[in-house]
């Protein structure tokens, strides 16, 4: 019995090592032009960066997944401090999402709606590894161009000495693993109705 808690122990941890690997350090792919642009809520810097990309004409619309009920796009626009009009006819906002489940399924509504087949996806470093794997796995034939920011508290160095930022890692890693293990028992359910 001790031996198999030190073998989960080193696989979680090994797990932990390799989760860590997957958050970006920089910006892999700045120039891709794609149909749209999603950015999922949680951070200023987020909206920000879609807005720019928008203005940089890197897609034709922006979406912006999980907005709260009761904010439109001129509120969105002022709370990010543009205010320009050539963006409102460009952004849609999506308010069903409450996490990053969620956030894919909404965003693949949207797409389909739109007719697209390829999005720039727009979330802090930490959170890309979870939402690129939910996003594969709701949306399998779109292409999806992961595009991090890079949230100044965050730090990735070195990050088992900073105290937030090892909870934020731990916090993210136990939600990977847990959306790993739901979608491999989706992917079982569906392999053995046949669906």
């Amino acid at each position: 019995m001790v031996l198999l808690a030190i073998l989960i122990l080193v696989i979680l941890v090994l797990g932990l090592i390799a989760f860590v690997d997957k958050i970006p350090t920089r910006l892999a792919d700045k120039e891709t032009q794609t149909d749209a642009i999603v950015v999922l809520t949680g951070g200023s810097e987020r909206l920000d960066e879609g807005l720019l990309l928008l203005t940089q004409k890197r897609a034709k619309k922006l979406f912006v997944s999980g907005v709260y009920r009761g904010v439109d796009v001129q509120r969105l626009l002022e709370l990010s401090k543009q205010n320009r009009e050539e963006l409102r006819c460009c952004v849609a906002l999506g308010y069903d999402a409450i996490s990053t489940e969620g956030n894919a399924i909404e965003t693949r509504a949207w797409l389909e709606s739109e007719g697209y087949s390829s999005v720039r996806l727009v979330t802090a470093n930490y959170h890309l590894p979870r939402s690129m794997m939910e996003f594969h796995h709701v949306m399998p034939g779109i292409r999806i161009i992961p595009h991090a920011v890079f949230p100044e508290q965050f730090k990735r160095d070195n990050w088992w000495l900073w105290p937030g930022t090892l909870n934020l890692i731990l916090s993210e890693y136990m939600k990977f693993i847990m959306s790993a293990l739901r979608q491999t028992y989706q992917s079982l359910t569906v392999a053995e109705t046949g669906a």
